[in-house]
């Protein structure tokens, strides 16, 4: 072979090096399988931990473990910051409310999915909750379930004979009834924030979508009421524990855990509702997202993870959990028949054609949810939070 032609062949050697080196590697055979390491903050994995073992199971070449971690969502913006800071982020995959992902979006801790990855998740293919809730992430947050949400209140009507039918009513109720009424803290509870932001539709508060200007009945009428409150609870389990036990007669509830509490027998099956004139449900739902730090390969292995979670047949499986797919297609008609039966044997008349009966509204946006978020633990909560 000449010498000009081994000195083209080992400049080329040099430049394939230099390009390997530079350019993020894609996974695939020589890489291997990777671990995926994903904290739910949420509740979700009560949903789509079914849809993360399936695609382990259909995908070996990608992913040859899975490591679950749960986490109280106010936590979760500092430990990924700190490994962040570390330069070394041990966590691929992020499973969050609209509390811990508000804060980490607006943080600029996650990686934008949308709109670079647009064709792999299409609006289209969302429910009408889905759209809403897709747009609340503002191109952060994908989310994985969603429903109508609240607020309701569950009560025991053993113990609440007539429960309270407007707003002056169950003030009185709870003030003849000390300690009896629990919500937990907003930051960390689906309940908790769907009180805190369904409030100002149902008392008539000027800007709904304001806390910091539009919310002069919703915070007196919390301040009010929390009187009567013993404590708030760091999350939305320790609630239906004293309802069970019958500490608590009345908790603040989401369809969500409403129906999977009974169904599960965490709090008893004769439980009832009651929702309060001019509510509007306020949608409820959950979102995977990546954290920034994590590799390109890694990010591809998950942006398919996530895509595989959208399939109709993956997400009727959600309904086993009470709060639903994101995705049209994945009717309850289409789920297995087991999940059929649970669903409807707990199904509440009132979850039934609500658009007919009530508003639907979104949750605030991100920097006003923080904000609310923010001043109940200044205003409201103060040192009366609970930590177990």
């Amino acid at each position: 072979m000449s010498q000009r032609r081994l000195g083209i062949l080992a400049a080329a050697a040099v430049v394939l090096v230099v390009a390997g080196a530079v350019l993020p590697a894609r996974q695939g055979d020589a890489q291997g399988p990777i671990t995926l390491s994903l904290i739910d903050v949420s509740g979700d994995l009560s949903s789509t931990r079914v849809i993360v073992e399936n695609y382990q199971k259909a995908n070996p070449d990608k992913v040859k473990a899975v490591t679950f971690q749960r986490a109280p969502a106010p936590e979760l913006p500092a430990k990924i910051k700190a490994q962040q800071d570390a330069g070394r982020v041990d966590v691929n995959l992020l499973l969050v409310g609209q509390d811990a992902g508000s804060v980490l979006a607006n943080n600029g801790q996650l990686v934008k999915l949308l709109p670079q990855y647009a064709k792999l998740f299409p609006t289209d293919e969302l429910t009408d909750a889905g759209k809403v809730l897709q747009a609340e992430g503002e191109g952060y947050l994908l989310p994985s379930v969603v429903n109508n949400g609240g607020p309701v209140f569950i009560y025991n009507p053993a113990k609440v004979k007539a429960p309270p039918k407007s707003v002056d009513e169950f003030k009185a109720w709870a003030k003849a009834n000390p300690g009896k009424f629990m919500y937990a803290r907003p930051a960390n509870s689906g309940p908790g924030r769907s009180i805190l932001c369904g409030l100002p539709f149902i008392l008539g508060d000027k800007k709904p979508n304001d806390p910091v200007a539009g919310w002069d009945k919703t915070w007196a009428f919390l301040k009010e009421i929390g009187e009567s409150v013993e404590y708030y609870p760091t999350g939305t389990a320790i609630t239906l524990k004293e309802f069970a036990e019958g500490t608590r007669w009345i908790i603040a509830g989401i369809m969500e855990w409403d129906m999977k509490p009974r169904a599960e027998g965490t709090i008893p099956p004769d439980s009832k509702i009651f929702i309060l004139p001019n509510t509007s449900f306020v949608i409820d739902g959950h979102f995977w997202a990546i954290p920034r730090g994590v590799s390109a390969a890694e990010q591809e292995i998950v942006l398919d993870l996530m895509k595989f979670m959208r399939r109709p047949d993956q997400q009727v499986l959600t309904w086993k959990a009470f709060i639903g797919p994101s995705i049209k297609a994945a009717t309850l008609d289409k789920a297995p028949p087991d999940i059929q039966k649970l669903v409807a044997e707990h199904w509440r008349p009132e979850y039934t054609d609500m658009e007919k009966k009530y508003k639907i509204v979104p949750q605030l946006p991100v920097k006003e949810l923080i904000a609310a978020m923010d001043r109940w633990d200044r205003e409201v909560g103060a040192q009366r939070i609970k930590k177990f």
